[in-house]
């Protein structure tokens, strides 16, 4: 572990170093292309000095679209042959919160660990390092303390901007000569997390699946719109479908693309024969809730939810997920 203190300029040639051998992202301010005009958004871009990254805001999308593109060319085919796409074999550094450090770990369970590995997925995982970004208070509807993610260890390097001060922390040798930081005076450096949210959630022990008779569920059915935003900005979603594109000169030709989905939107439970398995969007609420808090649990051991809130801030309706989940004690009781 090595501590640095030095001044921006400074640390923006140690970036120079580094984009020697890393494409760099982090999340970084797009003036004009939020919802209105004259407003902007936080999402994941490539960054070339510190100027660019955006500590004092949330991402509005997470990390997750490097590691795991929006759409994603898996293979192209002819009449005779298939040729899996080439992929980008750059070595990635990802600035990233706390929160968001322990969804990768969500990730690599679901696409490494859960019974097959995921070819497309481990090749950009297998080349991205994370260096996280101190949180020294909580964003809007964050709940990552009760989460258990507010804080994390198992990262690459360490980084907190203070005024025109940069503290870094690495604990990667092999970023350490990357950067070339061997000869630079070291100090200590303490990572600064946020140990307090104002939104606070409580998952009740008795949860069970008699959940699902619960009436609470009817509530999100006249509510919800099925537009599928809050999977789309989770760190933790991982559904995809899959769209065969045909070229309009060979039409025997053509590229399997893998492209997000999600369980909230109408169709995506559609089955041959009409069938659905959850056709109201009560249901699909249920079932996205249940897997964050209760499923993956069961059977890895700890929630899929970090408490990062973004479902809150993105919903157009304004349902709150940290909210549902306070519903679930008296759900409990009443299907008691």
């Amino acid at each position: 572990m090595m501590g640095l203190i030095m001044a921006r300029a400074n640390f923006n040639e140690v970036l120079e170093e580094l984009a020697k051998k890393y494409v760099i992202y982090a999340p970084k301010k797009y003036e004009g292309e939020g919802t209105f005009s004259d407003t902007h958004r936080v999402r994941y871009g490539e960054i070339k000095c510190i100027e660019e990254i955006e500590f004092n805001e949330k991402s509005s999308f997470s990390y997750k679209e490097v590691l795991l593109p929006i759409t994603q060319t898996l293979f192209f085919f002819t009449e005779t042959e298939v040729k899996e796409a080439s992929m980008n074999e750059q070595n990635l550094l990802i600035f990233l919160r706390s929160c968001d450090l322990h969804a990768v770990r969500r990730l690599d369970e679901i696409y490494l660990r859960n019974g097959f590995e995921d070819i497309y997925y481990k090749k950009f995982r297998e080349k991205a390092k994370f260096v996280v970004m101190g949180c020294e208070k909580s964003f809007n509807n964050c709940f990552c303390v009760d989460m258990g993610t507010n804080t994390c260890d198992h990262y690459e390097a360490y980084i907190h901007l203070a005024e025109d001060q940069v503290a870094f922390d690495i604990k990667c040798e092999e970023l350490l000569s990357d950067a070339k930081l061997k000869a630079m005076e070291t100090t200590e450096v303490t990572p600064k997390f946020v140990t307090e949210n104002p939104v606070h959630v409580e998952i009740p022990e008795k949860l069970d699946l008699r959940i699902i008779y619960s009436d609470m569920w009817e509530e999100y059915s006249e509510r919800c719109i099925a537009c599928g935003r809050c999977n789309f900005v989770c760190p933790t979603c991982t559904c995809f479908t899959m769209q065969d594109i045909f070229y309009q000169d060979n039409h025997k030709c053509g590229e399997r693309r893998r492209v997000w989905a999600s369980c909230q939107v109408n169709g995506y439970t559609d089955m041959a024969g009409g069938h659905k398995f959850r056709e109201n969007k009560g249901q699909r609420m249920r079932f996205k809730v249940m897997h964050k808090i209760y499923d993956f649990k069961k059977r890895n051991g700890y929630h899929m939810c970090v408490g990062c809130g973004r479902c809150d801030d993105v919903c157009p309706e304004y349902i709150s997920f940290s909210n549902c989940i306070n519903k679930l004690g008296k759900a409990m009781d009443e299907v008691e």
